[in-house]
């Protein structure tokens, strides 16, 4: 099984963190006209990023820069408005919608990708 896992490379964890982000999008959208609520959304670069197996980075220099891992990488963080709100909501709706969108396009595109390697592994096994 880790073989089949190494084959999907980080491409199943991306999905799998795509899928909560829209859900995170979701909400937000849907609660764009609640009083206070605060607009969450995943960093999603740094969630994934830590996620790799390509452990620390190595320095070879007093002033070269290790990469720091970064503990919040997969909490929720809020996000800042352009724009304040007078009733304390922080959700934007055109932010939102834009970030949805472009995070379902991802999520097509790495479904598409994952579906190709399945569809190359079953070829493979069936001998074709």
């Amino acid at each position: 099984m880790d073989g089949i896992r190494q084959h999907f490379g980080i491409h199943d964890d991306a999905l799998a963190l795509r899928s909560k982000r829209n859900n995170i999008l979701a909400s937000n959208i849907a609660n764009a006209a609640t009083p206070h609520f605060k607009a969450r959304d995943v960093d999603f670069e740094a969630t994934l990023a830590k996620a790799m197996p390509d452990g620390p980075l190595a320095t070879t220099h007093a002033r070269h820069v290790s990469r720091g891992s970064n503990l919040n990488a997969d909490r929720l963080q809020y996000r800042d408005p352009v724009n304040s709100s007078l009733d304390g909501n922080t959700v934007e709706l055109a932010v939102e919608q834009m970030q949805f969108s472009e995070n379902v396009v991802r999520y097509q595109t790495s479904l598409t990708f994952l579906n190709r390697k399945v569809s190359g592994l079953l070829s493979a096994i069936k001998g074709e």
